[in-house]
C-alpha cells in the first residue's frame, strides 16, 4: 500500500429492516469522483418471512444506481415508475428536486422458499446546476450493457465510459462503473482505460497491491488518476467506480445531497411536514432520523 491509496473495510449500516456494508463515505475521502455512497447489500439469505422492505423515503440532489448479483428488488417511486430489477440489470433513479421511493422483495419471491440477496446500491451526486432537475427513472436490462471478453476476463460497463466504450445509461457527469470477472490469476491493465479517481471494490476473490492483500468486502481507493494495473487471484470479481470530481464539496443530510447546506435543511423540513410527493398507493413513512448535517 502506498501513500496514494486508501484501504476501506465495510462498516455495517442499518437501512430499516435491512443491514448493508457501507464502503463510502469515509472520513479520509467523502467522494470518489461523483460517487458519494457505496452500499453493499448481502449476500444474505431471505425468505420464510424475512424480506427486503425499505418503506417510503425521500431523496434530493442525487441519483441512485442499483446493481444486483443475486435476488430481485421491486422499485416504486413517486414519478410512477414500477420496475423489478434482476441480476445484471441497472436501475438508475435520478431524484433531482424531490422524489420518494420504496425498495422491496417482489411478490413472486414472497413464498416459503429461500433465496440469496446480493448487490450494491451507489449514490451519485449531481452537478450543482442539476441538483433541482426534474426526476426520472431509467432501467437498462443486462442484455443492453456493453460486455466484452479479453482472454478469459469478462468486462461489463455498467455506467459511463471506459475502455473505449459507453454505457447506454444516461448519466450527468463524467464517470464509470465497471464489473470485471477474472477466472485466472493475472494482472489487469487499467491505466489509460478509465479517467478520473478510482475505487476498486472486491466482490469475490482478492487483489494484491505491493505487499498487501485486499479481500472481498474491502475497497481500495487510488488518490491519483494513474493507477496502472490490478493483480487479482483466481475467480475474482471486482467493481470499479470513479470519474472526475465535481469540483465542489457536497454535503449529506440523511438521504439528501447538495452543495448548499440550506437546501438540505429545507428538504428535512419538507419531509417532516410531509410535503414530498408520494409513491402511488403507498402510505408508509420513514421518519427523519436523529442525525446531523455532514
Amino acid at each position: 500500500m502506498t501513500n496514494n491509496q486508501i484501504l476501506v473495510d465495510e462498516k455495517p449500516a442499518d437501512i430499516g429492516q435491512f443491514t448493508v456494508g457501507r464502503l463510502l463515505p469515509i472520513r479520509k475521502k467523502r467522494q470518489v469522483g461523483p460517487f458519494t455512497f457505496i452500499d453493499h447489500m448481502g449476500p444474505v439469505a431471505l425468505g420464510k418471512g424475512k424480506y427486503m422492505d425499505v418503506d417510503q423515503h425521500p431523496h434530493t440532489g442525487l441519483s441512485t444506481l442499483t446493481y444486483l448479483f443475486e435476488g430481485e428488488i421491486a422499485h416504486k417511486d413517486s414519478t410512477g415508475a414500477n420496475q423489478i430489477i434482476t441480476p445484471g440489470d441497472v436501475g438508475f433513479m435520478t431524484f433531482g428536486k424531490a422524489v420518494t421511493h420504496t425498495e422491496r422483495t417482489p411478490a413472486q419471491l414472497r413464498n416459503s422458499n429461500r433465496f440469496t440477496m446480493h448487490g450494491y446500491q451507489v449514490w451519485v451526486a449531481l452537478p450543482k446546476e442539476l441538483e433541482d432537475m426534474e426526476p426520472n427513472f431509467q432501467f437498462i436490462p443486462k442484455e443492453e450493457l456493453p460486455r466484452w471478453q479479453d482472454g478469459q476476463t469478462l468486462y461489463t460497463l455498467v455506467a459511463g465510459t471506459g475502455y473505449g466504450r459507453q454505457s447506454p445509461l444516461k448519466v450527468y457527469s463524467p464517470l464509470f462503473m465497471l464489473k470485471i470477472e477474472s477466472p485466472e490469476e493475472q494482472t489487469i491493465k487499467i491505466n489509460g482505460e478509465l479517467k478520473g479517481e478510482i475505487a476498486i471494490v472486491v466482490v469475490t476473490g482478492s487483489v494484491f497491491e505491493k505487499d498487501s492483500e485486499i479481500k472481498a468486502g474491502q475497497m481500495l481507493i487510488s488518490k491519483t488518476e494513474n493507477h496502472c494495473d490490478i493483480h487479482v487471484t483466481k475467480n475474482t470479481q471486482l467493481l470499479l467506480f470513479g470519474g472526475k470530481p465535481l469540483g465542489r464539496e457536497h454535503y449529506l443530510l440523511w438521504n439528501f445531497v447538495s452543495s448548499d447546506r440550506e437546501k438540505l435543511k429545507q428538504a428535512k423540513e419538507d419531509w417532516q411536514d410531509k410535503r414530498f410527493p408520494k409513491v402511488p398507493g403507498d402510505d408508509t413513512y420513514i421518519p427523519f432520523p436523529d442525525i446531523r448535517l455532514k
